[in-house]
């Protein structure tokens, strides 16, 4: 109440003021602007110029007024398309989903420019893309969605890889896995991807050298890594013979690539019985059994393994006679050790011992029926004369391993 009086006042004097000066002649104001001349008296003047700067103030309040109401519209469009992009989002991830890959890669790739997150629309994208077998899109889509998104290198080159991979592009998903192992050396998804790479490959060679960081990181479990780790060496050590076969000479054969390998062998594999095996049978077929019998018998002596025993009973030592004694020694402690028998009667066909060969073979077949022991039972009653023994002793085994029914037969 009291501000309105005052405003009240306020107004009652500036008007008596206002009607005290038109009483008097303060003359006129004269503006000359080129060939025109304007004359006015001072109060016209005077309220002219206050009716421009009202006009001028009330021209800025509009266009204040009108730019507020422009942002209030642009940004209610905006939210109205973020909107929209989240729904067609959606609608993308379920028809990724779903399977339907045209419509996906439709709805993902189009709300992308309005999405919060355009990074996944556009890796989803890629994804619909390739299962569409469009892989000219896929590389588009990524790239895309690396420029979408600072920083997000690393989550673009695995989706890369990882679609490469599935379409069988090898050599492209091992660049791309390469460079992001160069970003990130010990990433464990680049390092697993990057194992299933070389296996494909084939790339034993690489593969050996990624195993140390595979087992060091945990990234796979001690049954795989063992597994994994003596297939690798397995191929590593027959393309090393292979290697050997190649630089052979008429006269003799290199063994230096495949011992040379043979001493980068970690130690758990210098000591695992089927590598152990792969080698010395591969120094074998090269020519070389008598170091493959020496290995096979340092080894023996302190870790016992079926598979070396039966190996050993195969090759030829520079003592035939002593590596017979040598596995007689072993029988002490194994006497009913069949492989060890059979090894026994192998040995004794080397050293000419045709009747020990027999007995030996007729004691391990006695423990275990196998067809290896049964052959060379029925090979050595063959060259013995005893056809009939040798002929009947097949027809057990072969009746036998067929699983035929028991059925009357005619008497001879």
């Amino acid at each position: 109440m009291i501000r309105l009086l005052l405003i009240v006042l306020v107004a009652l004097l500036i008007g008596t003021a206002l009607s005290l000066g038109l009483q008097y002649d303060l003359g006129y104001i004269r503006i000359s602007l080129g060939n025109y001349l304007v004359e006015t008296n001072f109060w016209v003047g005077l309220f002219v110029l206050a009716a421009l700067v009202a006009l001028i103030l009330v021209t800025v309040a509009l266009i204040r007024r009108l730019g507020r109401s422009t942002g209030f519209v642009t940004g209610w469009l905006a939210r109205g398309n973020e909107r929209r992009a989240r729904r067609r989002t959606t609608q993308g991830l379920l028809a990724l989903a779903e399977g339907n890959w045209p419509r996906a890669r439709k709805l993902l790739e189009a709300s992308a420019g309005h999405a919060d997150t355009p990074l996944i629309n556009y890796l989803a994208a890629a994804q619909a893309a390739f299962e569409s077998g469009d892989h000219e899109a896929v590389d588009t889509l990524l790239r895309r969605a690396f420029e979408s998104t600072p920083g997000s290198d690393m989550a673009v080159g695995i989706t890369q890889a990882q679609l490469q991979l599935a379409g069988n592009r090898l050599e492209q998903a091992l660049a791309t896995l390469i460079r992001l192992r160069k970003q990130a050396p010990h990433h464990p998804f680049v390092l697993k991807l990057l194992k299933n790479t070389y296996l494909r490959l084939e790339d034993w060679r690489e593969l050996s050298r990624l195993l140390p960081e595979l087992r060091k990181r945990d990234l796979i479990d001690q049954g795989e890594a063992a597994e994994l780790e003596r297939t690798t060496w397995h191929n590593l050590l027959q393309k090393a013979a292979d290697d050997c076969k190649r630089q052979s000479t008429e006269t003799s054969a290199s063994l230096e690539p495949l011992t040379s390998l043979w001493d980068q062998l970690p130690g758990s594999m210098r000591r695992d019985e089927y590598t152990i095996r792969d080698y010395a049978r591969l120094l074998a077929e090269l020519g070389d059994e008598a170091q493959a019998e020496t290995l096979l018998r340092k080894v023996l002596r302190n870790h016992w393994s079926d598979e070396l025993i039966n190996l050993y009973g195969r090759v030829k030592g520079l003592k035939p006679d002593e590596q017979l004694l040598t596995a007689e020694q072993w029988l002490k402690d194994r006497p009913n050790n069949a492989e060890l028998l059979l090894a026994l009667g192998r040995l004794s066909l080397r050293n000419e011992l045709w009747g020990k060969a027999r007995e030996y073979f007729e004691t391990s077949l006695r423990l275990r029926r196998s067809r290896e022991t049964m052959a060379e039972l029925s090979r050595l009653n063959a060259h013995m004369g005893e056809e009939e023994a040798s002929a009947r002793l097949l027809m057990q085994g072969l009746v036998k391993d067929s699983g035929l029914p028991d059925l009357p037969m005619p008497r001879a």
